[in-house]
């Protein structure tokens, strides 16, 4: 089993969860347009900020790093 990544987008501010809602739409669409497995999508609502994640497979982490340039990354158990 390869390893996952979950790969995070942060937004700010009063629409910061519109936001990432609005970005997690974009992320599956790049998932799917480039032919990329994922085993999750979507927002986590924090006390002072919102993420939008994406969580793809180790070989795969690299060609999203690149092209969407998240915030951050960690590495997950599905």
């Amino acid at each position: 089993m390869e390893k996952k990544a979950k790969l995070i987008w942060e937004f700010f501010g009063e629409d910061g969860l519109e936001t990432a809602k609005h970005h997690a739409i974009h992320l599956e669409e790049f998932a799917k347009k480039e032919n990329i497995q994922h085993f999750g999508c979507g927002t986590v609502n924090k006390e002072q900020q919102a993420e939008a994640y994406l969580i793809v497979e180790q070989k795969n982490m690299i060609t999203v790093r690149d092209a969407l340039r998240p915030k951050r990354g960690e590495w997950v158990d599905t």
